[in-house]
């Protein structure tokens, strides 16, 4: 008898206990809410910067919501939804030029869920420096808007007399 009740009990606390585990994904999401915290703010947009630097569409479009909007104000690149993005960043083929996007500050507003970076990209010879303004939902990326600056000198001489 006191076998079966200890059998009862440790199947009954496995139960609850599995029913508080973390979501098994590729994105570290805090808690049950799905809200992200500052680093993994910057571990979500780094492995959008891993995906493009690496050719891998999918793990950059999985970065993002199913309903994901992606703008370059006004209209200048406008993407919609998850399947979209894959297919902007290479989709099954893959891109005809490898890109490079290379981030240098990252800032988060845990509570809003909005973050900014700036970053540096390069495609097929052209340089761009600029910064995008995200916000997340359920741990990925639901609306991003970026500026940029097609540049031909490096993000320091960019940046000049500004730099922290």
């Amino acid at each position: 008898m006191k076998l079966v009740v200890a059998v009862l009990i440790s199947a009954t606390l496995f139960l609850i206990g599995c029913g508080h585990e973390k979501p098994k994904n590729d994105l570290s999401v805090s808690g049950v809410t799905g809200r992200l915290n500052n680093d993994e703010f910057k571990q979500l947009l780094s492995k959008v910067a891993h995906g493009w630097n690496t050719g891998d569409a999918k793990a950059a479009a999985d970065c993002f919501s199913s309903d994901a909007v992606y703008i370059e104000p006004p209209d200048q690149q406008l993407y919609r939804g998850r399947d979209e993005l894959y297919e902007f960043f290479g989709g099954d083929e893959g891109r005809a030029s490898p890109m490079k996007m290379t981030w240098h500050h990252l800032i988060f507003d845990e509570a809003k869920q909005v973050g900014t970076g700036e970053y540096t990209f390069a495609y097929k010879g052209r340089l761009s420096h600029g910064i995008v303004i995200v916000q997340v939902s359920g741990g990925r990326i639901r609306h991003w808007r970026e500026y940029q600056y097609r540049s031909k000198i490096t993000w320091e001489d960019f940046i000049g007399e500004s730099a922290f």
